[in-house]
């Protein structure tokens, strides 16, 4: 494969950007109402039924999620306050919407094909007891220079979930190929948060020893016009899935199991948040306990 040089970088400066950019991600992830203060996982069945800790019976129907809030309970949904019945419509797949609730907010959202419901409370004990994710120490080795080559069409790829039964389909864009120690490899690319940039997920070789067993995710920065980028693996970050039960998150694709060791960016976190993710049945995969 070919590339460019780049230019001798500043491990200083590098290893500055790495704390910086490593804080920014943990208070994020630390927020009141970010996923650490997820306390249950529910997913909605057709018949309506009150879930514990949430106001309301909720159901799901061709109107998307049905909430019934009885006399005195009230949801917020942005600057209104809803009372009665709601209908919060069709919700797409990986989308959801947020409403407020005395002690915290609601996740309504869609994954699997099927609707969920999610409180996140600011008081949440794991939340409380949070302190910090282990890493490896930022180096530039981990930082490599990749080559991104397109499909002609993006291709669906169904992959497993951290919850056995469940499914996500996402569409690819192409591969990233770059080189570690001599040896080529390549990455299968999903579209990442932001346009233009690229998301992978992966295992390796410390998969299930340093690192989470299950999956670690990376976020690429957009190619440029001959497909040059850089794919920095002391960035690498361990998906919520990592850290609770109560997560839906996707296992990387079978192309991605990287046979070497890729010793940079998150460990496996010093804690995790247990519990019973359904009332349906559902328990979390046994790749990701």
């Amino acid at each position: 494969m070919s590339v460019t040089t780049q230019a001798p970088l500043d491990r200083a400066q590098f290893a500055r950007e790495w704390e910086d950019w490593h804080r920014t991600h943990e208070e994020r992830r630390a927020d009141p109402h970010g996923f650490l203060a997820v306390a249950a996982l529910y997913w909605i069945d057709e018949e309506a039924q009150p879930y514990p800790g949430i106001p309301g019976r909720w159901h799901t129907s061709d109107e998307g999620p049905v909430v019934e809030l009885a006399a005195g309970e009230s949801l917020r949904i942005g600057d209104a306050t809803v009372t009665g019945r709601h209908a919060f419509g069709p919700i797409a797949e990986r989308e959801g919407v947020t409403v407020g609730f005395d002690g915290g907010v609601i996740e309504v959202a869609r994954r699997g094909g099927r609707d969920i419901l999610r409180p996140r409370r600011p008081d949440f004990p794991f939340l409380g007891s949070y302190a910090g994710t282990p890493t490896y120490v930022p180096n530039p080795r981990w930082r490599v220079e990749a080559r991104f080559v397109r499909y002609a069409t993006p291709r669906p790829h169904e992959v497993g979930a951290a919850v056995d039964g469940l499914s996500h389909v996402y569409e690819s864009p192409g591969y990233l190929e770059f080189e570690l120690r001599g040896e080529t490899f390549r990455l299968v690319a999903f579209p990442g948060h932001a346009p233009g940039t690229l998301n992978v997920l992966f295992t390796d070789a410390t998969s299930g020893l340093t690192t989470y067993a299950a999956n670690r995710s990376l976020s690429v920065a957009e190619p440029d016009a001959e497909g040059r980028t850089v794919v920095d693996f002391n960035r690498a970050v361990n998906l919520p899935c990592a850290y609770t039960d109560f997560a839906t998150c996707p296992l990387p694709p079978a192309e991605n199991r990287l046979p070497v060791g890729i010793e940079a960016g998150e460990k496996t976190p010093l804690a995790r948040a247990h519990g019973i993710a359904t009332a349906q049945g559902i328990e979390p995969a046994g790749a990701a306990s």
